[in-house]
Formats: structure tokens, sequence, C-alpha cells
């Protein structure tokens, strides 16, 4: 990492990615990842589309030390036909963010005056007086239009987007975070992978499985804005979180129709393309664990659920031994790594007869069989593209 170092070109062959920062220093890759933002100097030099629409109005954003307020809430303030204002304090630091949308501040096309400290004052002095607060010091002030925009492509070659360079949307719901993070957990293992010897082509999946979440993503924040909006403007409720969709954390949203969810046995539960559920279980020697805590780090696990599981598992272990990790969970006496104690994780993942569960590396099933099959995940692996070329 090089902090304090812009991208002024690249250019990309067969073989890699040759980049030139604005230091004048030339560095050569494997691949190149923009995630520079909604501005993306690497979306431009693609030339990739960012369709969708900017909208008609704007927000104000700054970072500024305040008086009068203990930083232990986020405060709001909501003014019937005159606006919305937020302050929320960083942890650890004396800034705390100012969000604000002054309704009469706007013009004919929906602009604002510039950000200045002076401006910020009066707007807090509008929508919070009579609460002491006071704006010290401003270190940051921004205005913020609202677009809802994403790129029509994810890949080109080697070089990929993700975040906020591959899709921008409206802040209702606060899905944005979650969806970057998402994208970069999603790329960063099958990044490793490629670059450790398995087929490129599974590159190809981060654009078939993350391209219809930031659809999702933009749909459901902008309609969340308006929402949210409509309230301001008319009364009723002022709460910012009513603009949340249903599934505001993102929990049940995954790839089923990924070409890399698999489906091999008729079991009730989760299915292929499924975030993967936790369950409390114990290990072998009666210490409570996590179902999750088999599940963390960079590789695929194998949970086997039944005794038939065993030469599978031990497959899993000797021939893909770092690509998968072998995890069998079983009754109290049956000797496996995890004992399910009460039954949570047979429920959890639907299980009634023995079977197999292949979970991907950032926490999705990859793959259910039956649990005696000895060729499912070694069939599983070479479809997919990841057993390794080596």
């Amino acid at each position: 990492m090089e902090l304090a170092a812009g991208l002024a070109g690249f250019s990309q062959s067969a073989n890699g990615v040759h980049a030139v920062l604005d230091t004048g220093e030339r560095v050569a890759a494997r691949y190149l990842v923009g995630c520079d933002g909604g501005r993306s100097t690497v979306r431009k030099a693609l030339g990739v589309r960012f369709e969708g629409e900017s909208g008609e109005r704007a927000m104000l954003l700054g970072d500024v030390e305040v008086d009068g307020l203990e930083p232990d809430a986020w405060y709001q303030w909501t003014v019937r036909r005159r606006g919305f204002q937020a302050l929320c304090p960083f942890r650890h630091e004396r800034s705390w963010q100012l969000q604000a949308v002054p309704f009469g501040d706007f013009g004919a096309e929906g602009g604002l005056p510039e950000p200045s400290l002076p401006y910020f004052r009066r707007i807090v002095d509008d929508l919070a007086g009579g609460h002491g607060i006071r704006l010290t010091k401003a270190s940051w002030l921004s205005t913020y239009r609202v677009n809802v925009r994403m790129a029509d492509r994810f890949k080109v070659g080697r070089v990929l987007l993700a975040g906020d360079a591959a899709h921008v949307h409206p802040p209702a719901g606060g899905l944005g975070m979650n969806t970057g993070i998402q994208d970069a957990y999603n790329l960063g293992w099958k990044l490793a992978m490629v670059c450790s010897g398995v087929r490129e082509s599974l590159l190809d999946s981060y654009q078939e499985e993350r391209l219809p979440v930031a659809s999702w993503t933009l749909g459901v924040s902008a309609e969340g804005l308006r929402r949210v909006a409509e309230r301001f403007v008319n009364g009723g409720s002022t709460d910012i979180a009513d603009g949340a969709p249903p599934d505001g954390q993102q929990l049940e949203l995954g790839y089923p129709a990924s070409s890399l969810s698999v489906d091999g046995d008729a079991g009730n539960g989760p299915r292929a393309g499924d975030r993967a559920p936790d369950a409390p279980c114990v290990d072998s020697s009666g210490t409570p664990r996590r179902l999750f805590d088999a599940l963390r780090g960079s590789h695929f696990t194998l949970l086997g659920f039944g005794e038939s599981c065993a030469g599978p598992l031990q497959d899993a272990g000797t021939v893909h031994r770092g690509l998968i990790k072998p995890v069998s969970v079983g009754a109290p006496g049956s000797g496996a790594d995890l004992v399910d104690v009460e039954g949570h994780a047979r429920t959890a993942y639907g299980v009634t007869g023995d079977t197999l569960v292949l979970v991907r590396p950032d926490g999705y099933l990859a793959l259910r069989a039956p649990g005696g099959s000895r060729t499912a995940v070694r069939d599983y692996l070479d479809r997919v593209g990841v057993s390794r070329s080596a």
C-alpha cells in the first residue's frame, strides 16, 4: 500500500496490468481493482458506462467540532417543511459528522449555497435552535448530490470495479458500507485463489453475483429516500431509519442463481447460494464453539453431518489440503469435531439424513450433497474451476 499516491493511468495486456502513479512510480501487477469512488478514474479509463440518474436535490455534509452536546448518541432534528439535520459523533475523536438538508435553501435546479462554517452554523441555529449547540471548527465541508447509478460491467479483462466505483446510491437504509464490503469479500477470495493457481474464469462469477445485488441496492435505497423525503415534507414519522428496507442488513441476500451454487440433495433448509447459518456447538473437549468459528478463514469448509460423511471429509483433508477445511458435526458420543448437543446445527441447515455442506470462504453455501458421496466435492471443484492446476 502506498498512501497519498493517485492513479495517473494504466494499461493492460493478456498477462497483467501496468499502472502509473501520479508520483511517477510504475507498478506491474496481475490485476487491478478500482475502489476509487463514484468519480472512479479506473471506471472512466475503461470506458464503462455509469448508468442511472442524478437526483434533483443535494445534502450538506461536514466534519465539525461541536460544543453543547455530549458525544453519546446520534442526534437528529426534523422541522416540517424546513429541513433535516443530524449530528453523529466520531468515536475517540472530537469531530462530529453533520448532515443537513435545508429545504428553504435549494435553488431552482436543486443546488445549495457553497458550504462554509458560518452557513453550517446558521442551519444548526435554524433547525436545532434553543439547544445551546455551537459549531466551533470545521475540518471538511462538502455538498453531496444524490446519484443512483451503477456500472454496466464490473470486469474488463484484468481490471475490476468494486464499491462506489461500481455503484452509487442514496444513503437511505445505510446500505453503502455493507454492499462495498461484500463486493470486496466476494472478489477477494476469488482473486486470491486465481493468483494461487485456479482457473481465471472464477473471476467471471464476481460480476455475475454482485451486479444483481447492486441493482437491488439502488432500487431499495432510492425508494427509501423517496419515502423518507415525503414524510419530512408532509409530516408523519421523522425517523430516517424508516428508509431502511426489510433486509437492511442484507443477510437474506444470496447467490442461488450463480454458476457457483450447486444443490445436490433435496433436503430442507438453506440452499446453495444462501448465507450459511450459525449454530452453537461444543468441541471434543466440551468447550462451547460456534459453527462460525469453523467457517472463519480464507478456506472452503466442508461440513459433514452423519457417519457416512467420514470418507468425503477424509478426502477433503488430504486431496484438497489447504483449500478445504473438513469439519464433522455429530451427536454427543460420535467423536465429531463439533458436537451438536441440542441439534441446533442440524435444524439450521435443514439436515434430516447424512449430508455434506460445502461453504465458500465468504460464508455462502456452495454445495449440498448426500453424505456418502465421495465424488460430489471433487466434481463441484472441477465444474466451477476451483481445483488448482498445480
